[in-house]
């Protein structure tokens, strides 16, 4: 007797065998050796809805009205905020691609002051997402253009990559498995040339009106990594575009939570909810997407009364500055950019070099900056309270997922 077959709320994917042969004979001999792969076609999903049952709705539901209610709260009068939760979403986004650097490695990439590689491509990913999301702001849908600009941004100073940045594939690519071939993948995406059509059906989806928005969100980022349209980056352009579909929505104007802390607690579920997307099932990244963004939302008020609490230490520190004064501007500059050097300073509070360097050296006297290591020859400062808050923030979305999986 058969089992019967598990019931799916979405197409599956089906598969296809092509012929496949390298183009460079390379690696062990099966990889030479292989004719034949098996390609996964996903659905078109332009016209498809997602059958949630009454707790997943109420779950979505709940989710997109924590976010908002946090955006309405904070969104316009704690600007810093949406910049401590942008570091942290593009940090944790890059952990799990397994790219990970210091913070202050971070800032001196952030600010173009020469660090390593790591760092470099976080910087890279925080560029990548924040242009994702104000396209979608700005144009109000999910256009290639922008994806294509956020990949560019991705790799631009990658040097191995940097030829790929900004060009959608145009070989058959594989997840997992061997470096060779896709020999024992875990996932083969569709051949090449089935790309720009299966990204117009996504594009399509994603910029529909009539779907929940966290769910349409989750929706479009797995298909996004089914279709895996790029050689590389594909997961940190596909967690943005989770950002760029809530922000077309209007679920949150202002403000970023960083949902990629919640998914990096738990980081073979992810993939497994990708997987089981694939099998037919939206319902677990569904799911898992809804409370990251829950839980995200939750932390993120802490966030906020902590950087509010800093703000009035560092007022306290120093009594004498008044509101307008350079020095008091830089305290609130602070908030927003926690990692600067003299140049940053300069520009944003309209002074030379020497009088930022002045309001830095004040800023250092009252134990509010200390200079980042290994940066003598290029000074970059560092507001450790706040960038405290942002290794907080994401231990605390971490620990908050791992409890409630458990």
């Amino acid at each position: 007797m058969t089992e019967p077959a598990e019931p799916h709320d979405w197409a599956p994917h089906t598969f296809e065998v092509r012929p496949w042969r390298q183009r460079t004979a390379r690696g062990p001999r099966a990889d030479r050796l292989l004719r034949e792969v098996t390609v996964a076609l996903p659905a078109h999903i332009r016209d498809l809805d997602h059958a949630m049952d009454r707790p997943l709705r109420a779950m979505t539901t709940a989710s997109a009205g924590d976010l908002s209610h946090l955006d309405l709260v904070h969104g316009r009068t704690l600007s810093g905020l949406n910049h401590l939760q942008l570091r942290t979403e593009s940090v944790d986004s890059s952990k799990i691609e397994n790219v990970d650097a210091s913070l202050a490695d971070y800032g001196r990439a952030m600010l173009g002051e020469g660090a390593n590689a790591s760092a470099v491509s976080m910087a890279s990913a925080t560029a990548a997402l924040t242009r994702m999301i104000r396209d979608a702001d700005t144009t109000r849908s999910i256009r290639s253009e922008a994806i294509l600009q956020a990949h560019h941004d991705l790799f631009r100073r990658n040097p191995e990559e940097s030829h790929r940045a900004g060009r959608f594939r145009t070989t058959q690519n594989w997840v997992g498995g061997s470096g060779y071939s896709p020999i024992g993948a875990l996932h083969v995406p569709p051949p090449p040339e089935t790309v720009p059509g299966y990204l117009e059906d996504l594009f399509a989806f994603a910029n529909r009106d009539d779907v929940p928005a966290v769910a349409q969100a989750a929706i479009v980022h797995a298909q996004f990594e089914s279709i895996h349209p790029f050689i590389d980056g594909n997961g940190r352009i596909g967690r943005a575009l989770i950002h760029a579909v809530l922000r077309r929505r209007r679920a949150n104007r202002h403000l970023t939570v960083p949902i990629a802390s919640a998914l990096v607690a738990h980081r073979d579920s992810y993939f497994e909810a990708l997987n089981d997307y694939r099998a037919g099932n939206a319902g677990t990244i569904v799911a898992m997407l809804a409370t990251a963004v829950r839980i995200a939302t939750a932390e993120s008020w802490v966030t906020a009364t902590n950087i509010l609490a800093v703000r009035e230490r560092w007022g306290a520190l120093l009594p004498e500055l008044r509101p307008g004064q350079p020095g008091f501007r830089l305290l609130d500059l602070l908030v927003e950019e926690p990692i600067l050097n003299a140049g940053l300073v300069a520009e944003r509070l309209g002074l030379g070099l020497d009088a930022a360097g002045d309001l830095i050296g004040v800023a250092v006297d009252a134990k509010v900056l200390h200079r980042a290591p290994r940066s003598r020859r290029a000074p970059v400062w560092l507001a450790a309270d706040l960038l405290g808050e942002i290794e907080d923030l994401s231990d605390r979305i971490q620990a908050s997922s791992r409890r409630l999986r458990n």
